[in-house]
């Protein structure tokens, strides 16, 4: 074991996992003693003679202790009103803060409402996020509106267990969510807004514009995702380039994260370098490599800004800036060390991140490559080798070297993957290695010069360049997404595994000796771990979908509504959605309503998805004599036998999934298991 400050942000995170894991949410006194808990270990430790093993376990339960602290405090103070569910039609008026990224339901955009009808200044939302009509014109951040539309709590876990964006959207400070009705109209604001909000908005402006700017210098293939990369706006970004970047491994590279902050930042790094060892007055009199570092650190930030600052590019930034801090304090830019740094310094000021996959991701990743490189062989260089020799061995050192880092990379996020996406790239490694030189060498410096020059109207070459790179890269998307099998659907391990993977990556990437593959079992947790059975049935969280199981296929009883929930319960499940006539061969469906027939072989489920009474009154009785489960999204009447699970169910529990047992149906609820915390009281103001 190198130190046991390698394992301090590692003890930090499991307190903040443990605090957002609880049913319930602790009184705001427990953060401070916690705090003072952890400062008592802390002196326990310097005034006593402990053992090492017995300092280091205090040491490490201080750390746990103020990451449970600092979790509580931290959804204190981002504590903010909530929408109410099921608000109904309301009018919306506030600032554009900034372009979101598209859904499926089309364009969207980030409000902060002055006014929305029907809420009291205390309980509207400080951020609700619109998606507009289809034929709506983006507007500009900055731009104050006013438009018809639809607004709700953020959405629930799609299925019991899975990924509840209500969580992420209240630490982002997002309170509400939905879609526009009527055209955004010009509002003429009776006073300015906050100067925090004004200068958001106007870095926001110039992101937009640029990206705007960048798209018009280039086809429409290159230019959305160059501006993806560039500013972090993902408007423009065809939609089957993102399938295919997704199925090929590539969809990394949508995101502003590790890789174009490390990128960016050692492109300009090794050009300062360059430019001062050119330079003989400056190269004798200055440290080439910490100015280097301060130029480096410089265009991190830069960049930081440029991109909008999302949650990743911001965990990025941290990790890469505290590489270059480490060069100008005369310390090793790359090692466990520096990551360490970086990663308690994250968790210190998002403690909500040790739950999300990008930063789980993230740093399984880097702490694997940079165990990698502190494990690498490092030949003895022979002096006077012919240069064509020399050549040669480089070439053959980067290619290794980039095998076992996209092979380690990938084995390292491979859990996480595939337990939160439930999908695995087959051959993202090839994918990986064959753009790894495009976007190093030509993509992203090209990209860095042209969003540069883009203002000034010299930016064409740089970005043309960039769009080289880019149609090769999507070229080769393609190739690997159309191969056969080349993305392979995994359903999800039992919750426990992924705690386990995660301790066991990190077990076998900071440990040293023979002791290191202890983690190894750990780590293959996701893998090995056998897959609890599927469920019969999914329930959307407010009744308006179901889809049942036959076989390894799942059957959507209504794929017009909540497409996009269903399949992310199918995936997870590892199901794969059955074309529509299984859904005719066992059920009879119209517009509004699914009941078994009685020669089908689905689960005996029937399902009314409105809540118009007269309709209700009409079929409930008929799906009663047959079905022996009925759901009705509005109020009804339990069934005088079966199971009736109606509108004050939803409400209750969220999304539903459905078991048969010898003794019944068993339901396992979404709400039941995410417990009573500030996120998921809707509308009670967190």
């Amino acid at each position: 074991m190198q130190s046991w400050t390698l394992w301090s942000p590692v003890a930090f995170g499991a307190g903040a996992a443990l605090y957002l894991a609880l049913p319930g949410e602790p009184l705001p006194l427990v953060a401070y003693g916690l705090l003072a808990v952890a400062a008592a270990l802390v002196w326990t430790v310097r005034r006593l003679g402990l053992s090492r093993p017995a300092a280091i376990l205090l040491l490490l339960a201080a750390f746990a202790s103020a990451g449970f602290a600092a979790a509580k405090l931290r959804t204190q103070a981002v504590r903010a009103p909530i929408a109410p569910p099921g608000g109904g039609v309301r009018m919306i008026e506030g600032y554009v803060i900034d372009i979101a990224s598209p859904g499926q339901g089309g364009p969207r955009i980030l409000l902060a409402p002055i006014r929305i009808s029907g809420l009291s200044p205390s309980a509207t939302p400080i951020r609700v996020r619109v998606t507009l009509r289809g034929d709506q014109a983006l507007p500009s951040p900055g731009e104050a509106v006013a438009l018809k539309g639809m607004v709700n709590a953020p959405p629930p876990p799609a299925s019991p267990g899975s990924y509840d964006f209500a969580r992420d959207a209240f630490f982002d400070g997002v309170g509400g969510v939905g879609f526009a009705l009527s055209p955004l109209e010009p509002l003429k604001a009776e006073q300015a807004p906050p100067w925090r909000l004004q200068f958001e908005m106007r870095i926001n402006a110039v992101r937009w514009a640029l990206a705007r700017r960048i798209v018009g210098q280039m086809d429409a293939e290159s230019g959305g995702l160059a501006a993806a990369m560039v500013t972090g706006h993902e408007a423009f970004v065809p939609r089957q380039q993102v399938e295919d970047l997704r199925a090929s491994g590539l969809a990394h590279i949508i995101s502003i994260s590790g890789l174009h902050m490390a990128i960016v930042g050692g492109f300009v790094f090794a050009a300062a370098r360059l430019l001062i060892a050119a330079w003989p007055w400056a190269a004798l009199r200055v440290s080439s490599k910490k100015v280097a570092a301060a130029a480096g650190l410089a265009a991190v930030g830069a960049y930081l800004v440029l991109s909008g600052a999302p949650s990743p590019a911001e965990r990025a930034a941290i990790t890469a800036g505290t590489a270059f801090l480490a060069i100008l304090v005369d310390r090793r830019a790359i090692s466990l060390h520096t990551l360490a740094v970086a990663a308690l310094a994250i968790l210190a000021l998002q403690p909500e991140a040790v739950t999300q996959p990008g930063f789980q991701m993230s740093f399984a990743a880097t702490a694997a490559l940079v165990a990698l490189a502190e494990a690498w062989p490092r030949p003895a260089r022979e002096i006077n080798t012919p240069l064509p020799i020399r050549a040669v061995q480089a070439v053959g050192v980067w290619i290794g070297a980039s095998i076992g880092a996209s092979f380690v990379a990938g084995l390292a996020t491979g859990p996480f993957a595939m337990q939160h996406f439930n999908r695995v790239s087959t051959f993202g490694l090839l994918a990986n290695l064959l753009t790894a030189p495009i976007s190093s060498f030509l993509m992203m410096p090209a990209l860095a010069l042209g969003a540069v020059l883009a203002p000034l109207g010299l930016g064409a070459a740089p970005l043309s360049a960039a769009g080289l790179g880019i149609d090769t890269m999507n070229m080769i998307a393609a190739w690997v997404a159309s191969l056969p099998n080349s993305q392979m659907i995994y359903a999800s391990a039992p919750a426990w595994t992924l705690p386990a993977a995660f301790l066991g990556v990190l077990w076998l990437c900071l440990w040293r000796g023979p002791l290191r593959w202890v983690g190894l079992p750990l780590a293959l947790a996701v893998w090995l771990c056998p897959r609890p059975p599927a469920p019969d049935a999914w329930i959307a969280a407010d009744g308006s979908s179901v889809a049942v199981r036959r076989g390894e296929e799942a059957v959507l009883l209504r794929p017009d509504a909540k497409l996009f929930a269903a399949e992310l319960w199918a995936r997870r499940r590892g199901l794969s959605p059955a074309p529509e006539e299984a859904r005719e061969a066992d059920y009879d469906c119209d517009r509004w309503s699914c009941a078994p027939r009685r020669n089908g072989e689905g689960p005996p489920i029937a399902a009314i998805f409105t809540r118009r009474a007269s309709t209700i009154e009409k079929k409930a009785p008929l799906f009663c004599d047959w079905a022996e489960v009925v759901v009705i999204r509005g109020e009804a009447a339990p069934c005088p036998h079966g199971l009736t699970l109606t509108e004050a169910d939803f409400a209750r529990g969220g999304s539903a999934e459905l078991y048969r047992t010898a003794k019944g149906w068993r339901i396992v609820w979404a709400q039941d298991l995410r417990g009573q915390r500030p996120w998921t009281l809707s509308g009670s103001g967190g």
